[in-house]
């Protein structure tokens, strides 16, 4: 899937934002067609999990971003930088949070944090659609 892929300067027809919000809907109405209850339950948990609580969303999606950067995950990197912007993060504080991430993962984080910027760059750019549903995979 291109939204792992390092690159990603808008010179290649659909933008990584557009590429990676319709692969993760068409995968997820896959997914979510079948009738295991596991894997309904776990998508309807994090759905959950990111909704207003005792913390607002866009803290909680922030803080998805910084665990999903220490983790290395490029897709779940490319929703939150996209959910953040949607809750109303502002460049300044999307560049604290990577910061936060890289201290915390060290160097081998810095790729991702490359995809991350190229991500919200096209974000910024209107080159795609941001991924509306709260449901990982």
């Amino acid at each position: 899937m291109s939204a792992g892929k390092e690159g990603g300067n808008g010179n290649r027809g659909d933008s990584r934002v557009q590429q990676f919000t319709e692969f993760r809907q068409r995968m997820n109405e896959r997914i979510l067609g079948e009738p295991n209850q596991v894997v309904r339950r776990f998508f309807a948990l994090d759905t959950q999990a990111y909704q207003a609580g005792a913390l607002d969303v866009k803290t909680k999606e922030l803080l998805g971003l910084v665990a999903s950067l220490v983790l290395r995950c490029d897709d779940c990197i490319s929703y939150h930088v996209a959910q953040c912007k949607e809750a109303g993060v502002n460049r300044d504080e999307m560049f604290e949070t990577f910061s936060i991430g890289l201290i915390v993962g060290g160097s081998i984080v810095i790729p991702h944090l490359r995809r991350a910027v190229d991500f919200l760059d096209q974000l910024e750019a209107g080159l795609g659609d941001v991924p509306t549903a709260h449901d990982h995979g």
